[in-house]
């Protein structure tokens, strides 16, 4: 990403949310002014250890040069949540992507269903805020380990309506019966989860089970069913630059363009935030991305050069 493309923000607040899980409020440096967001948007953080790693706003859309992050400390943080909750102070400067989404409500839908894991809460927190202001039917169903775990409880709580808690340690360790619940909603239903892995298995199961089609997910790690590194080597043309790069057998797309000295744009290198999303202009494309539908892939008219590669010996690309 070019520095023209990067905006410069303030850490106003940090906020104790839950065990484990902090608020980052930003909010613009030097008068400038932030873009506005839909729900269900991310930003890139671009912090000061090299590192940049994506995170869902969770205010209010239609909040003027502000964004508020929930960032949990993950165990098996890669460097990213660890910096962040090691290293964050009030008054602190960093370079912040402009808001992108990859998972974005419909607003039109008669009946919408919300479900979140843990800090999944945060894109469905700004979603179900939307619909309330709009005025539109909805259900949150938001699940945790412990209730000591699940971040922003208040504000849940004082946006009222239809929500419904379910934290494991108080139901002898057993999991929210997400089939059993599906099994009650119309078919017309639009549902989305934000959770764990494990967590949307079991949601994209339950919709399948109950006939709803209208299912939207959006990971927070990659998916490890997906991503492989490509048995065969390949060609790869770049319509505008006019250069030519061969991905060698089990070398990334991403990483050889980088190599040849490529301008591209990335942030998770993992195929879950969309920042690399570039046209296909000619070729098939091996998708191994968390971002693109079924049917987006179908098309090959886009894939996400961080992970994917290419099921033809030849890509032509608009790069």
């Amino acid at each position: 990403m070019s520095n023209t493309d990067l905006l410069q923000a303030r850490i106003r607040t940090l906020r104790y949310e839950a065990q484990g899980v902090m608020s980052v409020e930003l909010v613009p440096e030097n008068g400038a002014e932030f873009p506005g967001f839909s729900a269900g948007a991310h930003v890139d953080l671009h912090l000061p250890n090299g590192l940049t790693r994506s995170y869902s706003l969770l205010n209010a859309s239609t909040d003027a040069n502000r964004y508020v992050l929930g960032i949990l400390s993950d165990r098996q943080s890669r460097g990213g949540s660890r910096y962040v909750h090691e290293n964050f102070r009030c008054g602190m400067t960093l370079p912040i992507g402009k808001p992108r989404n990859n998972f974005a409500l419909d607003e039109t839908a008669q009946e919408t269903v919300l479900v979140a894991g843990g800090i999944g809460i945060t894109p469905i927190l700004c979603m179900y805020r939307r619909l309330r202001e709009t005025g539109k039917s909805v259900c949150v169903v938001y699940c945790a380990r412990s209730r000591a775990q699940a971040a922003f409880l208040d504000e849940l709580a004082a946006l009222g309506g239809n929500v419904h808690l379910h934290f494991d340690e108080e139901n002898d360790g057993k999991p929210f019966d997400l089939a059993g619940f599906f099994e009650t909603q119309p078919k017309h239903v639009h549902a989305y989860c934000c959770g764990p892995s494990v967590m949307l298995s079991a949601f994209e199961a339950a919709c399948e089970g109950a006939g709803i089609a209208n299912v939207h997910i959006e990971r927070f790690a990659a998916d490890t069913t997906v991503v492989r590194a490509p048995s065969e080597g390949y060609r790869v043309e770049l319509a505008r630059s006019g250069k030519t790069v061969e991905v060698a057998a089990g070398k990334s797309l991403l990483d050889t363009l980088i190599a040849a000295g490529i301008d591209v744009e990335y942030s998770c290198a993992e195929g879950i935030c969309g920042a690399c999303e570039t046209r296909v202009i000619e070729g098939v494309p091996d998708h191994r991305d968390s971002v693109l539908s079924a049917a987006e892939k179908s098309a090959n008219k886009t894939m996400m050069i961080c992970v994917s590669g290419a099921k033809c010996g030849k890509l032509v690309l608009d790069l």
